[in-house]
């Protein structure tokens, strides 16, 4: 593995004007980075972003990907459609496709796949509701989570990229501290060890709430790669912040 990685998630923001602007911003900001940084934006700006960014060092990604190849399902856009944008990412099981669209832990394993398939890396999300953190339920959820995705994708499981996302943390202003996210980090290391002899390939990346002022805390820890940033990835500076954090 070559240094952190940061990812930006738009989620279901931005506009042909902002997007321009805003990856102007970054684009020339990360010229004296040493992580890699990248974006994933809305399935409709990525013709965008992919002009805007094929002469950088920007990489860029796409929020899901359809768990079919192809056929009769309106409204889906596949891993070979998305490969067509030079997309290098998709998200794949975010706590809120999981929750707003009622994903199962199969079916992330499965769009994983079709990732993999199409030469695109996986951000496998996985994380724990409030309520599972203060049940004892950490441990269980997460191991559970990931180990759907080993076991349908074994033979290439040191491709993925994996974001611990406590579901409690994602917009909500608060973040696990530095201690809380590493012992889950640390766990899902231990996880991926069993299952790959490659596993230090695997970046893994924390998804709750990172921003500017506790980045450097975070990713001082043993077992964060990274960040998946969701609102702070919508600001050219806090975005360059954190990735200045990863980059030292």
């Amino acid at each position: 593995m070559h240094g952190k990685l940061i990812v930006g998630n738009w989620k279901m923001n931005g506009s042909l004007s902002a997007n321009q602007e805003l990856v102007r911003q970054i684009a020339e900001g990360l010229s004296e980075a040493s992580c890699r940084a990248a974006v994933c934006v809305p399935s409709v700006y990525l013709s965008q972003v992919q002009q805007l960014a094929a002469s950088g060092h920007l990489l860029w990604g796409a929020q899901d990907v359809s768990a079919h190849e192809q056929g009769a399902f309106t409204g889906e856009v596949s891993a070979a459609m998305l490969r067509e944008f030079g997309v290098r990412f998709a998200i794949v099981g975010h706590s809120e496709r999981r929750q707003y669209h009622g994903e199962t832990d199969a079916l992330v394993a499965t769009k994983a796949q079709r990732a993999l398939a199409a030469g695109i890396t996986p951000i496998v999300c996985v994380g724990e509701t409030l309520q599972e953190r203060e049940a004892g339920q950490t441990e269980s959820v997460v191991k559970r989570q990931l180990a759907a995705v080993i076991q349908t994708n074994g033979h290439c499981i040191s491709e993925i990229v994996v974001a611990y996302e406590p579901v409690w943390a994602i917009g909500t202003g608060k973040t696990a501290s530095p201690e809380q996210a590493q012992q889950v980090h640390a766990l899902l290391r231990a996880q991926l060890k069993a299952a790959t002899e490659q596993s230090q390939r695997i970046p893994l990346l924390y998804g709750g709430s990172m921003n500017a002022a506790n980045a450097a805390s975070l990713l001082a820890q043993n077992d964060i790669d990274g960040g998946l940033i969701g609102g702070a990835s919508l600001k050219a500076v806090d975005f360059l912040s954190i990735v200045a954090a990863a980059s030292t």
